[in-house]
């Protein structure tokens, strides 16, 4: 049975026991245990890329750097003071300007995963960087496209192809939209259907966020997982996915693999808080820190 015929599955402990998480032993340096060149910010969204940067970090990445409109590098070094800074030309909307792509085509190279888009607003400062760096990489990185990054990608499916499977989609149902034209309605009519469409496309892994969210392969293999925390629906809190995905991809996790755990540890993360705090009113923020102590149990 083909992929795209097959029924999806449950992303359930059967599917996490037999794909376990990255294995760091005795002696791994901070290299070794991935390295992520995080991309995106703007001063309308200034602080978006200090809660991405948290969950790649959080997720168990060994480094991290952050390339972002030049006023707000500063600040993001003192909210996430583990990240190196690369500060970028800022166009007169406050989005990243032109030229930002040449000038992060060596620390894409000497990175396992590139992650483009949050805190993002401009499609066309995002489609440069997506154009400019997504051509530089090699055949073992990985490429993350998120917020502005998707909605600037419909026309972009054969540079995105070109990653062999190694790119990673996460749109919501708005952004689904505009990535592939359909409307709203129909896409949460059929989010398998659409997702799966996608996914052969694209070359690529598509995470259709909702409360029960998509996870497809380009050959169309599919897993669902369900989630009842309506607290995860706040600002912000796609960003702490986004960071969770990359940080997994870049530690030698199978992409498809480093999607649904990113998923199932935001999801799980966001009961804890929810736990914790209150099913309403806890915030992105608050999601990170989950993240450690979900892993260690998962993999224990």
């Amino acid at each position: 049975m083909t992929g795209d015929a097959a029924p999806p599955r449950q992303l359930d402990a059967d599917w996490r026991a037999a794909h376990p998480l990255p294995d760091h032993g005795r002696g791994t340096d901070k290299n070794s245990r991935g390295r992520v060149l995080l991309v995106g910010g703007s001063m309308f969204v200034p602080g978006a890329l200090g809660l991405t940067g948290e969950a790649v970090l959080r997720s168990g990445a060994g480094k991290l750097q952050i390339a972002t409109v030049d006023a707000g590098a500063m600040h993001l070094g003192v909210l996430v003071p583990e990240a190196a800074m690369i500060g970028l030309p800022t166009d007169e909307d406050g989005e990243i300007g032109e030229g930002a792509a040449a000038r992060l085509i060596e620390p894409a190279r000497h990175c396992d995963c590139v992650l483009i888009g949050p805190g993002m607003v401009s499609k066309p400062s995002a489609r440069a960087l997506v154009e400019g760096l997504l051509a530089a990489l090699g055949d073992d990185h990985v490429a993350l496209l998120d917020a502005a990054a998707i909605g600037c990608a419909g026309e972009m499916a054969p540079v995105i192809a070109r990653l062999g499977g190694r790119a990673i989609l996460t749109p919501h149902h708005g952004e689904m939209a505009s990535l592939t034209g359909a409307d709203i309605e129909e896409i949460a009519a059929d989010p398998l259907g659409i997702a799966r469409r996608t996914a052969r496309l694209f070359n690529a892994i598509v995470v259709l966020k909702a409360s029960e969210t998509v996870i497809v392969a380009p050959d169309g293999a599919a897993l669902i997982y369900g989630s009842d925390c309506v607290g995860l629906a706040t600002g912000g809190s796609g960003d702490v996915l986004a960071g969770i995905i990359a940080g997994l991809a870049a530690q030698g996790d199978d992409p498809f693999d480093a999607a649904a755990w990113g998923v199932w540890l935001h999801g799980e993360a966001g009961r804890r808080a929810a736990d914790r705090i209150g099913p309403i009113g806890f915030l992105a923020r608050d999601l990170p820190g989950e993240v450690p102590r979900l892993r260690a149990e998962a993999s224990g």
